[in-house]
């Protein structure tokens, strides 16, 4: 009496060989679609922001919130004063170095504790005094 294994696999309509090719070859042309590539490519820049910005705030001395906010805020003052009001001081989160034009220490915004006299033009052909602020380039 034959039993049901007893056939030669030469007789059988799929073997095993061929169905694990043919799953690599379908697993091979959906890896290799021009469309997965493309997009691949296309997210690259993003995939690289989300890393880059996980690992600031990883790093950062500020907490996970603030340091999101003094992300935002190195994008100018606009963005920074729709989140949080200004002014932000040195040290603070929000505060960077460009958006404090004046280099007084306060960003996006001014904290003055007395008027700024207003400056008076001096007479005759005396060359008045500079001083050399944040400006790339000053004449002499």
């Amino acid at each position: 009496m034959p039993s049901k294994n007893s056939e030669p696999r030469a007789t059988m309509s799929d073997p095993p060989l061929k169905r694990r090719q043919k799953r690599a070859e379908a697993l091979r042309k959906r890896a290799l679609s021009p469309v997965r590539i493309l997009t691949m490519v296309l997210m690259l820049p993003f995939t690289t922001l989300i890393i880059a910005m996980g690992v600031y705030m990883r790093t950062s001395e500020f907490e996970h919130e603030q340091a999101a906010f003094h992300l935002i805020a190195m994008a100018g003052c606009k963005a920074a004063e729709a989140i949080v009001p200004g002014p932000f001081l040195v040290g603070q989160p929000g505060y960077h170095a460009r958006n404090d034009p004046d280099g007084d220490g306060v960003a996006c915004g001014t904290i003055r504790a007395a008027p700024v006299p207003a400056a008076v033009p001096q007479q005759g052909g005396a060359s008045q005094q500079r001083s050399v602020g944040n400006a790339k380039f000053v004449r002499p």
